[in-house]
């Protein structure tokens, strides 16, 4: 499983493996993990090579460790920074996870009193509405609810955003930038469709983010905005935190 020729550390891709292996639910929470003698028996790698990829496992909250007893695999949850103008897609190629989304609706509506306010277009003016399903690793982890002004991204819908990251196609398609972003975070109880298509039991808790995104000042028209989302996160396994 490890390539020794790769430029990537041995300790980065025993950490990779490890980690995919807990996230796809193929190492259980509670499974006892080999011990540094068997993992380096099995790969002919050095200890320090293990203790490092172990490390960072524990450093991720993704095992623990029971003195005298060995190294187990902890419950997991994706423990992310605040950083609204990196995409979910983005925020798991980071974790070497395998982002898919189901797309529930795309279509291109007509913009009520409330959400031609929040986009800052007439009202009736055309909007882009994507509701997704977010995958990471076949494990379902967030519902996506997007709008965006139909003028500043015609013919968005026309992509696969089973595959597709929305910020993306908006950087790389429409040369837009994304300069900041808007973003509040409560507490709620999963509403019945959202238990549902998350593989929750209800009641179920969820946090829920809204954010508006808008482009950067010199771009037309200046401090618009490009998007507003309601995304709806599994609590028990995506954790926000944000750095001052």
């Amino acid at each position: 499983m490890l390539d020794k020729n790769s430029a990537i550390p041995l300790h980065t891709q025993l950490a990779t493996v490890l980690r995919r292996q807990i996230y796809n639910q193929e190492l259980l929470p509670n499974t006892q993990l080999p011990s540094e003698r068997e993992f380096c028996d099995a790969h002919g790698i050095s200890r320090i090579t293990v203790r490092n990829a172990l490390d960072e496992l524990f450093h991720e909250g993704l095992i623990y460790k029971a003195v005298g007893k060995g190294t187990y695999v902890a419950e997991w949850t994706l423990n992310e920074e605040l950083r609204p103008l990196n995409s979910f897609s983005e925020d798991m190629a980071k974790r070497g996870m395998r982002v898919t989304s189901r797309v529930l609706e795309a279509q291109i509506i007509a913009a009520d009193d409330a959400l031609a306010d929040q986009l800052h277009v007439p009202r009736g003016a055309e909007a882009v509405r994507l509701y997704r399903l977010r995958f990471a690793d076949d494990t379902p982890i967030a519902l996506q609810l997007s709008h965006l002004p139909h003028h500043l991204c015609p013919d968005l819908l026309a992509r696969d955003f089973g595959t597709c990251s929305l910020f993306a196609v908006l950087r790389a398609d429409y040369k837009l930038r994304l300069t900041r972003a808007d973003t509040t975070i409560s507490a709620a109880l999963a509403r019945a469709e959202e238990a549902e298509l998350l593989l929750l039991p209800a009641p179920a808790a969820v946090l829920i983010s809204e954010q508006t995104t808008y482009l950067e000042d010199d771009t037309t028209p200046p401090n618009g905005v490009i998007e507003v989302t309601r995304s709806v996160f599994r609590s028990d396994r995506y954790k926000l935190h944000m750095t001052y």
